[in-house]
């Protein structure tokens, strides 16, 4: 589809009950002419790629064909609430049935037909979903697990009533043995205990499965939230208090200490500790002054700010994380594809079990009674709930919980790309360095006070717009706030500056300017031999010291680098710069292997050259130049403080500057994958395990229901686990 008349729509499906539905929906929707769809269950949400030519009400008239509901904005429907009543209702009017089924001696005369009253209530007003689901998806001739739940109760409950008004379970003063295992009997028995147990079980198992799924989207509702409401906007002096809505790029307003930050914008006035966890993950406030950039969505911690917006509305970093946090938990892993296909195909599987099951047990010569529980049986532990939930519920967890630590995944295909990468390439600029020149060392001649040659050296460079000159100044105002003015500036292209200070010409600039002594030619060449760029300050000719300035690693990166290989990856510094100062950068972080000198287009070449050795390749990268080759590799880490176009070319985002948030970002990528492949295992071995049990007539079909959505339950609380997921950031 031509990317400039492609759509795209998010759906709230309702109706949904299980996995297989959600397989019904997404397969109606992909019938349509041009249209890509993705329904996800754990989310209720299909996320729909179409042709300009199609209508969003085409897309919500196909899924209601399918018979379900639809709608562009997500229903405030509480649905756990909703289940919550009927769990209530249920097991209030089912516990007697149960308990009167199971104990003889509580059997009083006619106590069948009170057990009747009440479970025809529970198995027809409380678990009405479950037939409800059948029936709609009967009439399109599609089964699902609702189909086997539904057939499992009403066929139990169906046999029951047979038995009451035509056998002997009628009789005042019958007497009903309970087993934990069919048993051969008379059409004495009754399977009542059977139809409300599993249908409690099972709304139970929803219950705490809509429970659970809450809380695991509980991360993305948090972000979703942290935007503020109204803003005081300053004009003219004045401030007005106005909606969110209708703050502009380009307005200015003001945050007061402990307010929420209205919208991404550059303080222009004030200072403040700025407290941005609940966005980035740091559990430290970052300070901020004029001229530093501030996100939405964070708190004012400290003193009055004024700040300008630049970005409003879905262009804030806040929205774009959470477009990117809700496109990674609708999208499908690899692994859930799979478990789509088999579950697809698992229902007519089961029926036609549960048919040979009835049949092989009437054929044995066991009584129709026996072979009915026993098929009831089949049917209900076989629904693959617990398979169709096993891969959305970890995924919404674990990107959920990636949002609050600054680590948004585009896709659930990225973490199948975690577990196979062995190489990850490092850019060094704005990567394993700040990106920024700083003055790391001062080193006055004899005589020169450190303090004499910062306020020499910063008077005279405050006149240049050259970066090595930003960094002399602001390294001379951190020892020493005001600087002296001069005179007669003279920028002198490539080579330094001149000017004069009280009477006196003084020289900042290349060595090559100044006369040194041979004490200082040595430790300029020192300085030189780690990387570092040398400016020699001077006056009258007299030299005063040396001011050594580089793009200095930042203080996590050495970390950073020995959390990359524990995770048994091979580092590799890529850098255009030379290879002296590369390779002093790579020492500083204990890399071994560089690639320096490479210009911006051969980056992409750099990544497909190990690529064609046989590794798997990551790239982490922050620059414009680095988006091609994010995109390149196997997967690509983009650094949100860098550029836009990088952060789109990316797999994994991460939101702050600190380069051990990639260790991070791989270990939660593969633990979340680890976790769906566990989930998937328990399924499928529950449902192996459990249906040659049931087809032997050695599963009760209550203990059955009770197992089937305890599965459920399980797979979606081990997914919860990832919340408990702690960087090493912190």
């Amino acid at each position: 589809m031509p990317a400039e008349t492609a759509r795209r729509v998010e759906l709230a499906i309702t109706g949904m009950t299980c996995a297989s539905c959600a397989n019904r929906v997404e397969r109606k929707l992909n019938k349509l002419d041009g249209v890509t769809a993705s329904v996800n269950y754990a989310t209720e949400r299909a996320s729909v790629e179409f042709p300009a030519g199609t209508a969003v009400a085409d897309l919500v008239s196909a899924v209601e064909t399918a018979g379900y509901g639809a709608s562009p904005q997500r229903p405030e429907e509480d649905r756990a609430g909703e289940l919550g009543e009927r769990v209530a209702i249920a097991a209030a009017l089912g516990a007697p049935v149960v308990v009167l089924s199971m104990v003889p001696a509580w059997q009083f005369p006619g106590w069948q037909w009170f057990a009747l009253a009440l479970a025809s209530t529970v198995v027809w007003v409380c678990g009405w979903p479950f037939h409800r689901a059948a029936a709609v998806n009967a009439r399109h001739g599609a089964s699902t697990m609702d189909t086997l739940v539904s057939m499992g109760v009403i066929v139990s409950y169906l046999w029951s009533l047979y038995a009451l008004v035509f056998g002997e379970a009628g009789a005042l003063g019958m007497r009903h043995e309970f087993s934990l295992v069919p048993r051969p009997s008379t059409t004495g028995d009754i399977y009542l205990e059977v139809a409300v147990g599993v249908t409690v079980f099972l709304l139970l198992g929803r219950w705490l499965e809509a429970r659970s799924k809450r809380r695991a989207g509980a991360a993305l509702r948090a972000m979703l939230e942290l935007g503020a409401k109204d803003v005081a906007v300053v004009e003219d002096g004045v401030e007005t208090r106005v909606p969110i809505s209708r703050l502009r790029s380009g307005q200015r307003f003001v945050i007061r200490p402990g307010e929420r930050i209205a919208t991404d914008g550059l303080v222009v006035d004030g200072s403040s500790a700025v407290d941005r966890s609940l966005v980035t993950g740091e559990s430290v406030p970052v300070e901020v002054e004029p001229g530093d950039q501030v996100v939405g969505g964070t708190v004012n911690a400290g003193g009055r700010l004024v700040v300008e917006a630049t970005r409003v509305g879905r262009d804030t970093q806040l929205a774009r994380m959470a477009r990117l946090v809700e496109r990674a938990q609708s999208g499908k892993a690899e692994v859930q594809r799979l478990a789509d296909r088999i579950s697809a195909v698992f229902v007519p599987v089961v029926l036609g079990v549960a048919v040979l099951t009835l049949a092989g047990w009437l054929l044995a010569g066991r009584p129709l009674e026996f072979a009915v529980t026993a098929a009831v049986a089949v049917l209900v532990i076989a629904c693959p709930c617990a398979l169709g939930l096993a891969t959305p519920t970890a995924l919404l967890v674990g990107t959920g919980r990636g949002a609050q630590l600054g680590i948004l995944v585009k896709g659930p295909e990225v973490l199948e790309s975690t577990r196979r990468v062995d190489t990850v390439v490092l850019d060094k600029t704005g990567t394993v360095t700040t990106g920024r020149l700083d003055l790391v060392e001062v080193l006055p001649a004899a005589g020169v006070t450190r303090a004499e040659l910062l306020t020499v050296a910063g008077a005279v460079e405050l006149g240049s717009e050259h970066p090595i000159a930003a960094a002399v100044v602001r390294g001379a105002r951190a020892e020493v706030p005001v600087l002296p003015e001069v005179t007669g500036f003279v920028n002198r292209e490539g080579l330094g500056v001149t000017a004069v200070l009280d009477g006196r010409r003084v020289t900042a600039g290349r060595p090559s300017l100044v006369a040194l002594p041979e004490s200082l030619d040595e430790l300029a060449a020192q300085e030189r031999r780690k990387g570092r760029t040398v400016v020699a300050v001077a006056v009258d000719d007299e030299p005063l010291g040396l001011l050594s300035v580089t793009d200095a690693v930042k203080p996590t990166s050495a970390q950073a680098v020995r959390e990359l290989r524990a995770l048994g990856l091979r580092p590799v510094l890529l850098t255009g710069d030379h290879q002296v100062v590369a390779e002093a950068v790579a020492a500083e972080v204990g890399i071994d292997e560089v690639i320096a000198g490479v210009l911006p287009a051969e980056k992409v070449d750099v990544v497909r050259r190990l690529q064609a050795e046989g590794r798997v390749v990551a790239m982490v990268g922050d620059g414009v130049n680095d988006a091609p080759a994010l995109a390149t590799a196997d997967l690509g880490l983009a650094m949100g403080t860098g550029a836009d176009v990088a952060i789109e070319a990316g797999d994994l985002t991460l939101v702050r500057g600190d380069l051990r948030v990639a260790a991070d970002a791989i270990r939660l990528a593969r633990r979340t994958l680890r976790t769906i492949k566990g989930n998937l295992f328990w399924a499928f071995a529950y449902n192996v395990m459990g249906l040659p049990l049931a087809a032997l007539g050695l599963l009760n079909p209550m203990l059955a229901g009770a197992a089937m959505a305890f599965s459920s339950v399980f797979v979606v609380t081990n997914s919860l686990r990832l919340r408990g997921f702690h960087p090493s950031t912190t």
